[in-house]
């Protein structure tokens, strides 16, 4: 058995490697981790790197929701502005509640009556698969660049559905081994998760709030952000009520009181960066974990079953967002058609509904077949769809629009422009100064980031000739006395 050090530098090994190879072949980082860690999966070399260990200790005992998704959730609510989520609350939360019944409903009907599996099993395939994958939406859209409202309502989608989506399965899984589930118990299971998770996120953000008026340092305030996040999961965890739906109200606190009116500009820098690494770190793990957990046999064993199960599960998602955000194209949020699609688009699925199925009985998956169309389905949604929703948001939104110019180019002017739209939006009154400074702060590292990106081929080649030289200088002593 490996120790745990190997473990840990296998994986951020991999992570450099996916990081590096993504960029050259321009791919989407997301892909090339699946796809590593489908090859290390399938190689006897996996060992190496605890694979069974990993899967059995993040799945079973249910550490990789403890210790993946806060991170993740976070640092994306962090950077959600409260101008934008109060136009799309809504939509979000009818999306996150309503939505996910309707899709476990609809998926559940399509493979019974359609994929021919058993009507216990299909509808715990529906109620596993109905939740967006919070590890998979939050990367797609930091990556995707689309308008910010539309990427905070489905961020904030991706957010909330968790509790929706564990009593749901709860729900079916229970019906599966009794006659007369309790819907009104439910009910009431929901409401408690939800807002004693939005209470408990709320307490700990002031919390926070008020131990960051008492230091100054960046360090002090970067350890107290890491209480904040595990603090509020742990304490809404050990109170019974939604640990995710409490960092996520943290992270909203944070990012919109907190950064704003508390801490000092070089701690916000500091405290932006380290989430920024941590978020990647666990994304990293989020979608390795992805990869390790497909079975290529498997998944060729079962082409129809998960063909099937995909064309359900995407029936279900038209079946919930089309409707749902129809009904509020009326009221002051405008959705226009093409924010429609991106929200289908961006129902994906991942690690989430991975674990999950870890916990339904063998008895209940119809042979495995069950866990094969949710991995199947995984892996289709991150490699397939995720690849269609970059294409159809750089086709439909002018600032991902490619020119012939080179992408690196091509960020930056869309930066620009953003930058411009900024500052217009100011001079307007459409945002405050603090927003215009927070969101100044973003784009200008944004900037330093790709101007930094754009530099990186070339000074990479520097390097490689001065170290050449270097070291031919160092064993040739002609050399030496040439240069001098």
């Amino acid at each position: 058995m490996p120790e745990a050090e190997t473990i840990i530098a296998g994986f951020l090994v991999l992570t450099v490697v996916a990081s590096i190879v993504s960029r050259r072949i321009r791919i989407p980082y997301t892909v090339m981790l699946v796809v590593l860690g489908v090859v290390l999966a399938s190689l006897s070399a996996s060992s190496l790197f605890g694979v069974n260990l990993i899967l059995a200790n993040l799945a079973g005992g249910g550490y990789f929701v403890a210790l993946v998704l806060p991170p993740l959730l976070f640092e994306a609510m962090m950077t959600v502005r409260a101008n934008e989520l109060r136009v799309v609350i809504n939509p979000s939360l009818a999306l996150a509640t309503l939505g996910v019944v309707i899709a476990t409903v609809v998926a559940g009907l399509f493979l019974w009556l359609i994929g021919a599996l058993p009507l216990g099993p299909a509808f715990i395939f529906g109620a596993l698969i109905a939740p967006t994958d919070t590890a998979t939406v939050l990367e797609i859209f930091r990556r995707a660049k689309v308008p910010a409202r539309l990427s905070a309502m489905l961020e904030t989608e991706a957010g909330f559905n968790d509790a929706t989506g564990i009593v749901v399965f709860s729900v079916v899984l229970a019906s599966a081994t009794v006659s007369h589930p309790e819907l009104l118990s439910a009910g009431s299971e929901f409401a408690v998760l939800l807002g004693g998770g939005a209470l408990v996120g709320l307490l700990v953000g002031f919390g926070s709030e008020l131990l960051s008026s008492l230091v100054e340092d960046s360090l002090s305030e970067t350890i107290i952000t890491v209480v904040c996040v595990y603090g509020s999961y742990s304490l809404a965890t050990y109170l019974g009520v939604s640990g995710l739906i409490a960092v996520v109200v943290a992270g909203l606190y944070f990012g919109n009181l907190t950064m704003q009116t508390t801490l000092v500009q070089k701690a916000r820098g500091t405290v932006r960066s380290f989430w920024e690494v941590i978020a990647f770190v666990a994304n990293s793990v989020a979608f390795i974990f992805i990869g390790l957990s497909t079975d290529v046999s498997q998944l060729v064993a079962g082409g129809l079953a998960i063909l099937a199960a995909f064309l359900a599960v995407n029936a279900a998602r038209a079946a919930s967002v089309y409707p749902i955000l129809s009904a509020f194209s009326g009221s002051k949020v405008r959705i226009p058609r093409p924010w429609k699609n991106v929200a289908m688009l961006g129902g994906m699925k991942g690690a989430l509904s991975i674990v999950l199925v870890s916990s339904v009985p063998a008895a209940l998956t119809d042979n495995g077949k069950v866990t094969t169309m949710v991995l199947g389905v995984a892996f289709l949604s991150i490699t397939l769809q995720g690849s269609l929703l970059f294409r159809y948001a750089d086709s439909k939104f002018p600032r991902s629009h490619r020119s012939k110019k080179s992408e690196s180019e091509a960020k930056l002017t869309s930066t620009l422009a953003e930058l411009e739209e900024i500052r217009k939006m100011r001079e307007k009154g459409d945002i405050t100064e603090d927003e215009f400074a927070s969101w100044m702060g973003r784009k200008e590292k944004e900037l330093a980031d790709l101007v930094e990106e754009m530099r990186v081929t070339n000074q990479t080649e520097k390097v490689l000739r001065s170290r050449w030289k270097g070291i031919r200088s160092f064993f040739n002593p002609r050399v030496r006395r040439k240069r001098r």
